[in-house]
């Protein structure tokens, strides 16, 4: 849902696929998002590394000027599964460290295209937004259409009554860079009352689990 401008985005982590996909506007405009973050002076966070469209939007960033930090597991370090670290680098030991160390440190994700690895993400993220626990925005890049179907099924998840139409607001979406940044932006979450009542309320907890990145970013 948009209205007046709300979030002063800092710091975003971009979920997107470690293949360049078949479409050449695919990493395209991957180079372009990282053009983009780089001159809003917005700095990247990341769990990849420089393949695929990963690589397009990193390299775009770093040379952009913005900063860049990937989180990694450590068990993806080995080889050259993901390619090589661009910017900085914090090591963690699980998966789940990695999203909860990106989610802790960003104002706002986007997926690009990607596989099972993006949609996870994605999904584990906007499921934390549907349980209350952030109101950060959330949105896909959807180039060539690449997202029409899931945006599809979630419009029909809403018409069979298994997603709320609240919860659908979550997911925002755009064919163009410029657009979904400035609709991030101005993203105004819809409250839904029987998810207001949860309490979320761990702030030692989450203190223990939260990395220090701030002299990174």
């Amino acid at each position: 849902m948009a209205g007046s401008s709300s979030h002063h985005i800092k710091n975003i982590c971009v979920f997107n696929g470690s293949s360049p996909g078949k479409e050449k506007e695919f990493l395209e405009s991957a180079n372009h998002l990282g053009q983009v973050l780089a001159e809003r002076k917005i700095h990247l966070v990341y769990g990849g590394g420089s393949l695929g469209l990963m690589g397009g939007v990193v390299i775009a960033v770093f040379l952009g000027g913005s900063q860049v930090l990937r989180v990694v597991p450590k068990a993806l370090t080995k080889g050259d599964i993901i390619g090589k670290t661009i910017g900085e680098e914090v090591q963690v030991s699980t998966m789940y460290d990695r999203l909860n160390a990106m989610f802790n440190h960003v104002d706002a994700f986007i997926a690009l295209p990607g596989g099972l690895g993006t949609l996870e993400e994605i999904f584990h993220i906007s499921s934390w937004a549907q349980l209350h626990i952030h109101h950060k925005p959330i949105g896909l890049l959807n180039v060539n259409g690449f997202y029409d179907n899931l945006l599809s099924f979630l419009d029909q998840a809403v018409e069979q009554e298994f997603l709320t139409s609240s919860a659908r607001q979550i997911i925002i979406s755009a064919a163009t860079t410029e657009q979904l940044i400035d609709q991030l932006q101005s993203f105004i979450p819809v409250i839904d009352p029987s998810m207001s009542r949860i309490n979320w309320s761990t702030k030692k907890s989450r203190k223990k689990l939260r990395l220090d990145l701030s002299l990174r970013l």
